[in-house]
């Protein structure tokens, strides 16, 4: 699969949320009726933060570079390492994943925020979430802390890029 990534338009709107949809209710997922909405992804366009991943004219994967206060504020991350960015918002159509999509998307959303002049990159995951874990171990991040955050305990990952 060769799927290049590139950044949403408008006209993604509609599918980038049906993503979203269907992945709201899957076991480890923090989202909900209100998260992420069409607010959410005014957010992610306004700033260029948005990418997605199409086969066929057909939207297979999403990813943001998020800015979260509340996340950049933990104690966990590593002051050496700022500015550090965020990602977010991983979304993989579910017919889809096992595939190494993610992690395609992750590497595309570290290579951004390099060109974009952050010096780290730290996110937050689901510490009973195995599939994520096993997934993000490729690019050997480092956990850094833990802390309970939207109804849910989260590891701290951190990567210098």
């Amino acid at each position: 699969m060769n799927n290049d990534i590139i950044l949403a338009t408008e006209r993604d709107r509609e599918e980038v949320l049906k993503l979203y949809e269907m992945q709201k209710g899957r076991e480890f997922c923090a989202w909900d009726e209100d998260y992420p909405s069409n607010e959410t992804i005014d957010f992610d366009l306004s700033r260029d933060s948005l990418f997605i991943m199409k086969e066929n004219d057909r939207i297979i994967a999403a990813i943001s570079i998020e800015v979260d206060e509340a996340v950049d504020n933990l104690d966990c991350w590593d002051k050496k390492l700022f500015p550090g960015g965020e990602l977010a918002r991983i979304a993989v159509e579910p017919s889809m994943q096992g595939r190494g999509i993610a992690r395609k998307m992750m590497k595309h959303g570290m290579d951004v925020l390099k060109e974009r002049g952050y010096k780290s990159i730290h996110f937050l995951v689901n510490k009973y979430n195995e599939k994520a874990i096993r997934s993000y171990s490729f690019f050997n991040f480092n956990v850094v802390g833990e802390c309970f955050m939207y109804d849910q305990d989260f590891l701290c990952y951190e990567k210098e890029l």
